[in-house]
């Protein structure tokens, strides 16, 4: 998709806007943080890839927001100006962003069990759990 086809609507314009200053903040990191990022978010690299690509229309979801900003050390102005496009292109959700809760990271050492698939089953399914137990504590404030 082009820049042309951006601007058609402002909604697309204003969301290839913040992800081209998300693109610039990602490129100015050193290399890794894109899997680094889509480790902290629970997410395949190619996540990242996708909602970092000005090129895509698929916008950041707000749930990632707080984890993107915190792996990737924004600086203060750069954060600003990716806020203001981020309301621009999604009014509604800008106002959710201190309503979701922030996650934080935790490394685990797991028993390599020989195989990759069996490794990401373990991994998800420990990430799983360790999201539904927060649900749980949660409930119970």
């Amino acid at each position: 998709m082009t820049d042309a086809v951006f601007q058609e609507s402002g909604e697309v314009s204003a969301v290839a806007e913040y992800k081209r200053v998300f693109k610039e903040v990602l490129d100015n990191r050193p290399s890794g943080m894109r899997l680094r990022l889509a480790h902290a978010m629970g997410k395949n690299r190619s996540f990242v890839s996708q909602i970092s690509n000005p090129a895509y229309p698929v916008p950041i979801p707000v749930q990632h927001l707080n984890t993107i900003f915190d792996v990737c050390h924004f600086p203060p102005p750069t954060k600003a100006a990716f806020l203001h496009a981020y309301a621009r292109a999604h009014p509604r959700r800008v106002g959710q962003l201190d309503d979701i809760p922030r996650d934080r990271t935790m490394m685990l050492h797991l028993p390599d069990l020989g195989n990759a698939k069996r490794n990401g089953h373990l991994e998800a399914l420990m990430q799983e759990f360790a999201r539904r137990l927060a649900a749980i504590l949660q409930d119970e404030k």
